[in-house]
């Protein structure tokens, strides 16, 4: 049939046109816009994006359009900047307040308090010298001799001294950072004048400040920069990937008869201890050990492992423990964070049954208040201006620029490739300098905590709490009396030892006039670096090592 109309003609070469001109403009958009089209439909993302840093040669003024944007935002001064509310870094915010300066602190987890008070890592280890000595100085002293007295115990005493240790200082949880700044320096060295972050409500805020603390368990601030990973425990055990120290997951309990539990197991004889438990110790206040109790135990599945004890008396039936690991979790993803959550959890109600079953004064023990976090006891090791090596601590090596009086095994915890972990000597006691707590190539960013400059082998010592807590809190009073006067990469060791006598007449901090016991003595080159890279294991080294003739 034939259109012979020349209306109806006309009007279907018009919606031809039309049509064409319609595609042509789709076209367009689809080809100057796909890449945001094919994002619409890629899967969520849960985890923070990715870090953007804007860098300003110093020498040129800043023209960039995002940073003159980011002007607009709220914008907040302060002197330091502490990223994450675990307990270290606390230790400098708090004495930096009291030394004068202004500090904030913006913790990128929504609730405050870090493995302390949201893994419940309640149970404390104290830093001895091989004489039995008590390390622990500062602040920390009063939250260790609280604990090993029976004073400081339950989570919300732990609470209430962090409270009290935080106590007037503004701190926003939750928060994201979203973008660093940063400026070249005269001296080639990176700095931060300011940070974009972004508020659990969505709010984005712009905040400046002197220096920086990164005191978070994942390097939340250090892992946006340009920062050199040191090689991790993969290496010392021929793995492949990256792995990390075995995350914990607390195990608490109810319902416990401390008293029977004491009584029962001491008053067994030795052989018939070690037979039922393997060993171990049980006082009033602890349980540690009972190995041979725990080995007894057959985990559900090869993600987790229970350990030996080391339980705390809590009081009124509550018990405290740290023993159960999960291996493989990874601080810095949430989902691998989440999974670590629900299978140790999981296999704490299983373990409860063991309990029941093999202690003596747990036949009615309930579950407590479970964890929402693991205690996480390991994320990357990122290069400072010094890094702590085994011969350092085992040297008992004293530093110009001490911060801190350590001391501890160099205790390994377990990874997949190594479930029982393995300790690497016992040092007596030793320095930790400033050096080791200052990021390398940056002027103004500090490492608190977890983060410290250490070999992945020295930190089985390093780690510990009173150690990096005292160098946190030493730090603070520093950046506090050479606010405005001097920076802290041009201390020298007459204006150090002046910042030190400071620390012991007003804080009653010693960092001087300290000697640790040198394990390593008459060591050659050649030891001592198969010693740092874990070649050699000390205990067992130490045993068979030839010592030089005596001429």
């Amino acid at each position: 049939m034939r259109l012979r109309n020349p209306r109806v003609l006309l009007a279907i070469a018009l919606a031809v046109l039309l049509i064409l001109v319609a595609a042509f403009s789709l076209g367009k958009i689809w080809f100057n816009q796909g890449s945001m089209n094919m994002n619409a439909i890629a899967p969520i993302v849960t985890h923070p994006a990715p870090p953007q840093v804007s860098e300003v040669p110093a020498s040129t003024p800043n023209q960039d359009t995002k940073q003159e944007s980011a002007s607009t935002y709220p914008t907040e001064n302060v002197d330091v900047v502490v990223i994450g509310s675990e307990l270290e870094g606390l230790y400098l915010a708090r004495a930096a307040v009291d030394e004068g300066l202004k500090v904030k602190i913006l913790d990128p987890h929504q609730a405050f308090g870090g493995q302390i008070l949201q893994s419940q890592m309640l149970f404390l280890d104290e830093t001895r010298d091989e004489q039995g000595h008590l390390l622990v100085q500062g602040r920390a002293k009063e939250l260790f001799d609280g604990f090993r007295n029976a004073k400081i115990r339950k989570l919300s005493e732990f609470t209430t001294y962090m409270d009290k240790l935080s106590k007037d200082i503004p701190i926003e949880s939750g928060i994201t950072i979203e973008e660093v700044e940063q400026i070249q320096t005269p001296d080639h060295m990176h700095k931060i004048p300011s940070i974009l972050y972004k508020t659990n409500k969505n709010e984005v805020k712009k905040i400046t400040a002197s220096y920086w603390v990164d005191n978070s368990d994942f390097a939340a601030l250090m892992s946006r920069l340009e920062t050199k990973r040191l090689p991790g425990l993969e290496k010392f055990y021929g793995q492949k990937d990256i792995e990390y120290m075995s995350a914990g997951m607390m195990m608490k309990f109810k319902n416990v008869d401390w008293k029977k539990f004491n009584t029962t197991f001491n008053a067994l004889k030795p052989e018939d201890r070690s037979k039922q438990f393997g060993g171990g110790n049980v006082s009033d206040s602890f349980a540690i050990g009972l190995s041979g109790m725990t080995k007894a135990y057959h985990p559900s599945n090869d993600r987790v492992f229970l350990r030996g004890l080391n339980a705390v008396n809590q009081r009124d039936g509550e018990v405290l423990i740290n023993a159960l690991l999960v291996y493989t979790v990874d601080p810095a993803k949430l989902a691998s964070v989440q999974e670590a959550v629900y299978l140790g959890n999981k296999e704490t109600a299983l373990i409860l049954q063991h309990f029941r079953k093999t202690l003596p004064g747990w036949e009615k023990a309930e579950l407590g208040e479970q964890p929402t976090y693991p205690y996480i006891r390991e994320y990357n090791h990122y290069e400072m201006d010094y890094t702590l090596k085994p011969s350092d601590l085992l040297g008992g090596t004293m530093f110009w620029d001490n911060v801190s009086i350590g001391g501890y095994p160099l205790d390994l915890q377990g990874t997949s490739a190594n479930k029982w972990g393995i300790e690497m000597g016992r040092p007596d006691k030793y320095g930790m300098p400033l050096r080791s707590f200052l990021l390398k190539n940056y002027e103004n960013v500090i490492a608190a905590g977890k983060n410290v400059g250490s070999s992945a082998i020295a930190y089985g010592s390093t780690r510990i709490q009173p150690n990096t807590s005292l160098a946190a809190e030493s730090i603070g009073v520093i950046l506090g009396q050479l606010h405005g006067k001097q920076k802290l990469r041009e201390i020298k060791p007459e204006d150090m030892l002046k910042l030190q006598t400071y620390l012991a007449t007003r804080y009653q901090i010693k960092l001087t006039g300290v000697t640790g016991t040198n394990k390593i003595t008459g060591w050659n080159v050649e030891e001592i670096r198969k010693l740092d890279t874990g070649e050699i294991t000390y205990p067992s080294y130490v045993q068979t090592r030839k010592k030089p003739a005596v001429k």
